[in-house]
């Protein structure tokens, strides 16, 4: 892989992981946080994302796209486990 190219999937991959360390920690600290909570977060990064009309730039791309996978992941996996 080139380099012009790996930093992105590094970056990409450290939002990622930050994102679902902050959802648990929230979740643990947070005895009245619910799924719905997070879905309604989660809906606001969507309304966020499409709201880019004049483009945020590589950096900011990469870290919207990492925080709403990061979520989506989180979502899914707390609904799993009912």
């Amino acid at each position: 892989m080139s380099v012009s190219v790996e930093w992105r999937d590094v970056k990409y991959d450290e939002i990622f992981e930050q994102e679902l360390l902050g959802l648990k920690r929230r979740r643990e600290a947070d005895p009245g946080c619910t799924v719905a909570d997070i879905e309604g977060t989660l809906q606001h990064l969507y309304i966020m994302d499409g709201a880019d009309w004049y483009g945020r730039g590589c950096v900011q791309d990469i870290t919207m796209a990492a925080t709403i996978a990061a979520y989506e992941h989180f979502i899914a996996q707390w609904k799993s486990e009912n």
